[in-house]
């Protein structure tokens, strides 16, 4: 119940304001920072008292399987690099400040989750770790005394800004989907006073809300992280293709092959083994991706619809528009 007040609130706030969906979103990354600081500067205090008894290689996991699937709930905390794709239209000077942006914040995570991981592990034995529900909790419940209340509040409030930041970049990424005509009319659309792509909003918010009629939280990880690292893998796969293929093409930000190229590897890893390892949730992942299908041969591959379901599919379209008050991006003032 909690998650999906927190799902409906955040998809009002980015319908109504970019501007108030951009100040949640830097008020819950600064909260989570400063949690972050916090426990890795405790970490730094027990690394420096001697508590190192838990930094050991001993009862190692070497299932090659069990390595792979690992990597979905452990790529699950960075999966936010390439969300800023996704509302490259919405940055001042892209060329220059996406891949500066990527470069900042990249190396930024990496340094402060590590950093942490260092951190709980000089507190918390691995065997308390994959118990605990909460790591960060577990951890504040040991060391912080009256003060652990904190950490639990700054989970949620990370949780929060998470969710919040998917909404706004996902939602832009439906968005140009349906601009490049590979989605319904529908998603096209922005608010006319608002400005907001408010129909691409309620169908994240409305897909968010069906993930939580998964009560297990690794099993849904494993089936998103799935469908998500192969459609990734994919995308990044056109850019030696296209670099083969299309040499002369216009190439703004332009990369060294070497990096898609380890990429593509890291995914074939990540995506081939878990296959035999857990072929059920993969075969989940899979069926998550072949959901679109229906909708993309209906809504855009048939062109030559019977007349019946075109009128529907059209008078649908024209109640969503009454309902939600929102006109084709190019028909209004400006894009979301």
């Amino acid at each position: 119940m909690l998650a999906t007040c927190c799902i409906c609130l955040l998809a009002f706030i980015n319908c109504w304001d970019v501007k108030w969906s951009t100040f949640v979103q830097d008020f819950f990354t600064y909260a989570k920072l400063l949690a972050l600081a916090i426990i890795i500067g405790t970490g730094f205090y027990q690394l420096a008292t001697g508590h190192t008894e838990y930094f050991t290689f001993e009862n190692s996991e070497t299932d090659i399987t069990k390595i792979a699937l690992s990597f979905y709930s452990g790529l699950f905390a960075y999966n936010g690099w390439n969300y800023l794709n996704f509302i490259i239209e919405e940055l001042k000077d892209p060329v220059r400040n996406l891949p500066l942006a990527i470069y900042i914040s990249v190396t930024v995570v990496t340094f402060v989750y590590v950093f942490a991981n260092v951190a709980f592990y000089t507190t918390l034995s691995p065997a308390e770790v994959l118990a605990s529900e909460a790591v960060a909790v577990t951890f504040a419940n040991k060391l912080y005394g009256a003060f652990a209340w904190t950490i639990p509040v700054f989970v949620a409030m990370s949780t929060f800004g998470a969710v919040n930041g998917i909404l706004l970049t996902s939602s832009r990424l439906f968005y140009a989907g349906a601009m490049e005509g590979q989605m319904p009319e529908i998603l096209t659309m922005i608010q006319v006073s608002r400005m907001t792509p408010t129909p691409a909003v309620l169908v994240i918010a409305l897909l968010s809300l069906l993930y939580l009629t998964s009560s297990n939280i690794f099993a849904l990880i494993n089936y998103v992280g799935f469908a998500t690292w192969l459609s990734i893998g994919l995308a990044v796969f056109c850019v030696p293709y296209l670099r083969w293929k299309q040499p002369t093409l216009d190439r703004p930000i332009r990369v060294s092959l070497i990096f898609p190229i380890i990429y593509i590897l890291g995914t074939l890893f990540i995506t081939i083994v878990p296959m035999i390892a857990s072929p059920v949730e993969t075969g989940v992942g899979v069926l998550i991706i072949f959901t679109g299908v229906p909708v993309y041969f209906l809504f855009i591959a048939w062109k030559n619809k019977p007349r019946a379901i075109a009128k529907t599919i059209d008078a649908v379209t024209v109640l969503l528009q009454k309902l939600l008050v929102v006109v084709r991006a190019d028909d209004g003032k400006s894009k979301p």
